[in-house]
């Protein structure tokens, strides 16, 4: 899979129903999974939305999440860009050059769902996801 670059949008609870409105406003296929389906069933928020992604015929991608528990949110600031693919190399040299200067918020390590993920705030002040997906075995 080719590295896509798109926007990521964090949601205080209601992740489900703003992307459903996107999906409305957009067209396209809208897949969702919750925390619950993680492990995460018998706290409170399983039912949320770890991960949201819309991909429409026009090429768009949309993705989102509720912001997880223990993690403030902050209404105006609640987007991140996101890279994202299945080239090791090229994932891991754009979040070098991100983060260098800047700071990391998740260390570029295996995550639960199996992909090596991180997530940095450059020098700048702009927030970066990066996943790097494990692949078929």
């Amino acid at each position: 899979m080719a590295s896509r670059l798109n926007p990521y949008l964090s949601f205080d609870g209601d992740a489900r129903q703003a992307m459903e409105f996107y999906k409305d406003v957009f067209g396209g296929t809208l897949t969702l999974s919750t925390f619950g389906e993680f492990g995460h069933e018998d706290t409170p928020g399983g039912d949320k939305i770890m991960h949201a992604m819309l991909e429409t015929q026009n090429g768009f991608t949309l993705m989102a999440s509720d912001t997880p528990p223990g993690m403030e949110y902050q209404r105006g600031s609640n987007f991140a860009v996101s890279l994202s693919g299945d080239d090791d190399a090229e994932l891991r040299g754009y979040w070098e050059k991100l983060s260098d200067g800047g700071s990391v918020t998740v260390p570029m390590e295996k995550q639960m769902w199996g992909d090596v993920f991180g997530m940095c705030t450059d020098r700048f002040g702009v927030p970066w996801m990066v996943n790097i997906s494990a692949g078929e075995a």
